[in-house]
Formats: structure tokens, sequence, C-alpha cells
């Protein structure tokens, strides 16, 4: 038969045990937050300029005025959103040039990072889930004026 003290020590675990998996749990959910949210850490503009060939080519070109699947990524940083002449962005991308205004490195780290998860009802697909290969191609970016 367990007893009183059996119990209580019991009871001491399994408290203990839910307090522990609680701190996890949010600790797991800032670590998450953070990672989205985090300024993007300089890149290597020539390692991105690398990927940009090999990815977002495909349906971006780098040229003014020229669109292709994806609008023009010239002069992108510090561009406002959805804004490039001639090309039919998609509701949500339009309703979100009035919260963020301009593309910055913040917004396209976030953006990069899963699209359709970040921005729900936009066209792109494709995603840049490293950081390090987000940051390497923002930085290319950032030379295209």
């Amino acid at each position: 038969m367990i007893n009183q003290t059996e119990i209580d020590a019991m009871t001491q675990r399994q408290t203990s045990l839910s307090a522990g998996r609680a701190r996890f749990a949010a600790g797991a959910a800032i670590a998450a937050f953070m990672a989205l949210h985090a300024p993007a850490r300089a890149g290597d503009a020539a390692l991105g300029k690398a990927m940009f060939g090999r990815t977002c080519a495909n349906c971006h070109s780098i040229e003014a005025g020229v669109n292709k699947v994806g609008p023009t990524l010239f002069d992108i940083v510090g561009r406002p959103v959805a804004s490039v002449q001639g090309y039919d962005y998609s509701a949500k991308m339009r309703s979100t040039g009035k919260d963020w205004k301009a593309w910055d490195e913040g917004h396209l780290n976030t953006y990069l990072t899963d699209p359709r998860r970040v921005l729900q009802g936009v066209r792109m697909f494709y995603a840049v889930p490293d950081p390090k290969d987000r940051a390497d191609v923002i930085s290319y970016l950032a030379t295209l004026k």
C-alpha cells in the first residue's frame, strides 16, 4: 500500500515534469518567434548571386521593367511593396503593402522564410528556409540598383 509520503513524492515529480515541459514549450515558442523576426545577418552577395541564378532567376528578372512569372527584383530593397508597374500582384501582396510599406532586409528575411505561410494568399511558393542562404540572397538583392 502507498503511504501519504509516497503520494506526495509522486505528485511533486509530476508537478516538476509539467513545469519542465511548460518551460521547454515556452522556450521553443520564443526561439521560433525570434528566428522569424530576427534581423537578417550580413550575407555574402557573391554566394547570394549564385543561389539567385540557380533558383530565383527561374521566375524573377533583375532587369528594370522586365517581369517574368514574378516581378522584377531590380532595386527591390527600399522599393514599396507591390509597386512594379505592369505586374499583376495578388490581392494579399497588394494589401501587405499597406502594412509593410517597403521591402527592407527584415521584411525580405521574414517573407523568404516561407512566403505562403508568412503571407497566405501570395503566389510565390519557393522558400529559402536556411538563414545563411536567405542572408546571402538578400545581400545580393541589395546590390541590384
